[in-house]
């Protein structure tokens, strides 16, 4: 599957899900909070959506996820919006007791920590404390290196939609052996950078875009900066505690497990004469990933997050529609048109929809947040999904997602 297939695919993103679904019925209940602004600059628009979710093609998507699921061990999901709503858990929080799953389990939601990051960032710039067109060098001197070979001004935005050129910091390696060997390091952001800075631009700042952590590692630094506290301070402070998403942290650099109630997270890996076994992931440190993927949450806590955010409660609607743009770039990858923004990402869905959101993953682990800007539809989920990290689409994650924006 090429790049671009999986672009536009990914709007059924990565999931996976396990047996026995226990699933609540849908209901056209309002969302809480002020719909977020139309698309058309000042004008009022119909909604993208005035059906309830679809619960009966919901139920079939999470038939069949559990221990013995090839796919994932574990699902839970949340459908909202003013249109109605429908949530729903399956499988198996734990293969080795057989535990069900349920709804309040804590996961990791990997790269859904951008958005939260992007959030604060746009918050500061809101306040005055930090100007999206200035060079991060003039905020974090010393950063990166200029002259021959070094870096040019790169701009905040730049950071916050990936068009700085900063390259990607070398890990263990890209294998699951190799990452697993090596899932309880602790790791310093500057140490990343570093090593990122120490490669070099791989363009001028602003002519592509390349999706990587380095520019949200490069952010939490900027975000201690500015605000005087540790990034996870920040965010508690400023996103956090305001929002009431209690169940939302994240880990001590040391930290390996996930505290509190949670699913177990799985790997399938091959054995040796054939098939597969799955190896337990959920005590990993996530120091690398730190404000570009580090966060711990629910699906509760992800929904209201999302519902704030597209309402404006979260970041001022000045700022917030950085969030919602895509820079006129092409993807340095694939060549094809840029489609990230400051914190989310822009999806075309097969109809012609336009949906805003987030994906996520960590081994054994899946998330999505997102839905249409006007909050007609939400989606958020989270999946064990036994190859989190793989190229090929998830089947079931197709299968929520096609049921959930299904118009």
């Amino acid at each position: 599957m090429d790049v671009r297939t999986r672009t536009l695919i990914a709007t059924a993103l990565v999931l996976g899900i396990a047996a026995g679904p226990t699933v609540a019925g849908a209901a056209p209940a309002p969302a809480p909070g002020a719909v977020a602004a139309r698309a058309a600059a000042g004008a009022e628009a119909p909604p993208l959506y005035t059906s309830p979710p679809d619960a009966a093609a919901l139920r079939k998507a999470v038939a069949g996820v559990g221990a013995d699921n090839k796919d994932a061990t574990a699902a839970l999901v949340r459908v909202g919006g003013t249109s109605g709503r429908w949530s729903g858990s399956a499988g198996v929080a734990d293969v080795r007791t057989g535990r069900r799953a349920f709804e309040e389990a804590r996961f990791r939601a990997g790269s859904v920590t951008k958005t939260f990051t992007a959030a604060v960032v746009l918050q500061l710039a809101a306040e005055g404390k930090v100007d999206l067109d200035r060079p991060v060098q003039q905020y974090l001197p010393g950063l990166l290196p200029s002259g021959p070979g070094g870096f040019e001004p790169i701009s905040v935005r730049q950071l916050l939609n990936y068009t700085s050129g900063i390259p990607a910091a070398e890990g263990p390696g890209d294998s699951f052996e190799a990452q697993y060997a090596h899932r309880f390091d602790v790791v310093d952001p500057h140490a990343l950078i570093a090593q990122a800075a120490a490669k070099g631009p791989e363009f001028r700042p602003g002519e592509r875009q390349h999706y990587l952590n380095i520019d949200y590692t490069v952010l939490g630094v900027l975000i201690e900066k500015l605000t005087g506290t540790s990034y996870e301070q920040a965010l508690s402070a400023r996103v956090l505690r305001p929002l009431g998403l209690h169940r939302t942290s994240v880990p001590s650099p040391a930290e390996n497990r996930i505290a509190g109630p949670h699913h177990h997270g799985y790997q399938a890996v091959a054995k040796p004469g054939g098939g597969t076994s799955l190896v337990d992931v959920t005590e990993w440190n996530s120091s690398s990933n730190w404000a570009a993927g580090d966060l711990i949450s629910t699906t509760a806590d992800l929904e209201r997050f999302t519902e704030a955010l597209f309402a404006g409660r979260v970041v001022p609607k000045a700022q917030l529609e950085e969030m919602f743009t895509v820079p006129a770039v092409t993807d340095f990858e694939s060549g094809e048109d840029a489609v990230q923004t400051a914190g989310m990402k822009r999806f075309a869905l097969a109809d012609g929809t336009v949906v805003y959101g987030k994906t996520g993953s960590r081994f054994g682990y899946s998330t999505v947040i997102g839905g249409a800007r006007d909050l007609s539809r939400t989606l958020v989920y989270s999946v064990n999904s036994t190859d989190a990290k793989g190229r090929d689409m998830n089947q079931v994650a197709y299968g929520i997602v096609t049921a959930a924006f299904a118009r």
